[in-house]
């Protein structure tokens, strides 16, 4: 209505100069002439203004559209980052994945909610068909269920799980061996974003049941006697009447112990196994070489408030027997407080060590490695070594436990004993 009112204005004026041009002097139809531009710029103007108001209202509309749009797939990425898996779960990841793809790159960009970011379905993790869930059925009498928390890093389960469990496979080879995964938001991650799908604990051993599996072997991939352990084990616990035997392995690091400087076999062969696994990637002929270099070695673990947290300090105290005085064990949660970044900082400071390789003590390089320890943020490890402005040089080693032989080797050996117990 305005671009037509503007025309109809124009039309007028021009009207007007006409008729002011034959009965007027010639100034007169100078000043009609002038009348008339100022009068087109000013609807010109009018138009433009009108036409960039319009403009910015599509664009606006577009915005809220935008965000409309990656707020919903956030709301739906939230709704399966949760521990607990329900009848809806499978229609929930198949929807989520659904809204991603419909995205366009710019909206992904915007995905942000309480759990959910672009990258939960963006990064580029390594390729998941080269994994295998260990989901089938046709068992047998006799099955290793391998359990371990899980990581949604391809190249990292690949490695790390697969290969531990490649390993308890090929050494029994009248055994079937299946996955078991603690973490279902893990679970729904990878079954979202790449279609894979893996037990958690009650549905692999609903599925031993119902393959009429006789004899059990649980395997876990854990480091330790902590909470996830335990939790393991009251699960399996609930499982005990259906089958006829029901055993339990050691997790990585075997018995706790009494105290911060109680070790073991296990405790002593996963050092001197990492430990030289470290050095080499390093570029370096031993442990002592890397020390003449002044180069420390930092391994990472997690940390917990449980009471199987004294296992960090024995591994240190392991190291320290083993002579290794340049290696420092750290955890992400800071517990126990020594193994905290800071307090690990100033103790390789203080020793002297101007170099520092960073490394995980994890059976998987997933999320806490790549990013806890390895990332870009402020608060990561290697952003905070770096920080402190002590050492000439930290760099990192992103790589799980469980792709190290020797450690696959520990596992087969703890498996072996339960079999045998």
């Amino acid at each position: 209505m305005k671009k037509k009112t503007a025309a109809l204005l124009i039309a007028a004026l021009a009207m007007a100069t006409v008729a002011a041009g034959c009965g007027s002097s010639n100034g007169s139809t100078t000043a009609a002439a002038s009348t008339t531009a100022a009068a087109t710029e000013a609807v010109t103007t009018e138009a433009a203004a009108t036409s960039e108001a319009a403009t910015e209202a599509e664009t606006e509309d577009q915005a809220a559209a935008d965000q409309a749009a990656a707020d919903h797939v956030a709301e739906l990425i939230d709704a399966i980052y949760v521990q607990s898996r329900t009848e809806d779960t499978d229609m929930q990841c198949e929807e989520a994945k659904a809204a991603w793809d419909a995205l366009t790159d710019a909206q992904k960009e915007l995905v942000e909610g309480e759990n959910a970011d672009p990258d939960y379905f963006g990064r580029d993790t390594g390729d998941a068909s080269k994994d295998d869930p260990r989901n089938q059925d046709e068992i047998g009498d006799n099955e290793i269920l391998v359990v371990s928390f899980g990581t949604s890093f391809n190249d990292s389960r690949v490695a790390d799980i697969k290969g531990v469990e490649d390993a308890i496979a090929a050494a029994n080879p009248d055994w079937s061996v299946r996955r078991a995964f603690t973490a279902q938001i893990i679970i729904n991650h990878i079954q979202a974003r790449d279609g894979e799908k893996i037990d958690n604990m009650d549905q692999a051993l609903e599925r031993a049941v119902a393959n009429g599996v006789k004899n059990l072997v649980v395997q876990p991939t854990h480091l330790m006697h902590g909470a996830e352990y335990d939790e393991m084990v009251e699960t399996v616990n609930a499982y005990q009447d259906k089958f006829e035997s029901v055993k339990i392995a050691e997790p990585l690091l075997g018995e706790v112990g009494a105290d911060a400087t109680a070790v073991n076999e296990d405790k002593k062969a996963v050092a001197e196994i990492l430990t030289a696994e470290a050095v080499k990637v390093a570029g370096f002929d031993s442990i002592e070489a890397a020390d003449e270099a002044g180069t420390a070695f930092v391994f990472m673990g997690h940390g917990t408030s449980h009471t199987a947290k004294v296992s960090y300090s024995q591994m240190q105290a392991q190291m320290e027997e083993l002579g290794y005085k340049n290696v420092f064990i750290g955890t992400v949660e800071g517990e126990p407080e020594d193994t905290a970044c800071e307090a690990v900082i100033e103790k390789i400071a203080e020793a002297g060590y101007k170099n520092v390789v960073l490394r995980p003590l994890m059976v998987v390089a997933g999320d806490h490695a790549n990013n806890d320890m390895a990332g870009s943020d402020d608060d990561s490890w290697l952003s905070m070594f770096n920080a402190s402005g002590k050492f000439e040089k930290v760099d990192t080693q992103i790589s799980g436990l469980g792709s190290i032989q020797g450690i696959e080797e520990i596992y087969v050996a703890h498996t072996a004993d339960a079999m045998n117990q």
